[in-house]
């Protein structure tokens, strides 16, 4: 019996999981909010629709229930590609969602034919530089005085590449 009782639980407690799925217009003002909880310079809906209307970007939402709470966007050329954003609401931070977000796009852009993947992060962002270099990003670049924070100060970015073959 409490084998049967440990299945329940596990499918029950499984029902709040995240599920990582392709994303849509539709999806740009939940965007645009995680988007503005996460960086100084927050993009809005209407950004986000053109990106997502653009044929060359491949997009991702990680929902749980129906709440959109964090997505990744990538732009391709040719074999490769630059992840553009990627959010995960300020609540649910810290809880190894951005992982399993980032696999499957990474298994998506593999799959569309992408041999490279490149980003740039915020040189003090720990937290992201972390999850990158688990991914097998490794850093090539670094980019002085290219972001700005809320009160105007300048700081850089590392910049990252995977291949993906």
């Amino acid at each position: 019996m409490t084998g049967l009782v440990a299945k329940f639980r596990s499918l029950f407690s499984s029902r709040g999981d995240a599920a990582t799925e392709p994303a849509n217009l539709r999806d740009a003002p939940a965007f645009a909010r995680l988007h503005k909880a996460s960086f100084h310079r927050g993009w809005d809906s209407g950004e986000f629709e053109q990106l997502l209307a653009d044929r060359s970007v491949l997009a991702h939402r990680l929902r749980q229930g129906r709440t959109v709470v964090g997505f990744i966007l990538s732009r391709m050329a040719a074999d490769e590609a630059e992840i553009l954003s990627v959010a995960i609401a300020p609540d649910q931070r810290g809880r190894g969602l951005s992982r399993g977000l980032l696999h499957t796009h990474l298994g998506y852009l593999a799959g569309l034919g992408i041999r490279t993947v490149f980003l740039e992060v915020e040189e003090n962002n720990a937290p992201a530089r972390a999850l990158y270099a688990r991914a097998g990003f490794q850093i090539v670049g670094r980019r002085e005085r290219y972001y700005k924070d809320d009160s105007g100060v300048q700081l850089n970015a590392i910049v990252m590449r995977r291949d993906l073959s």
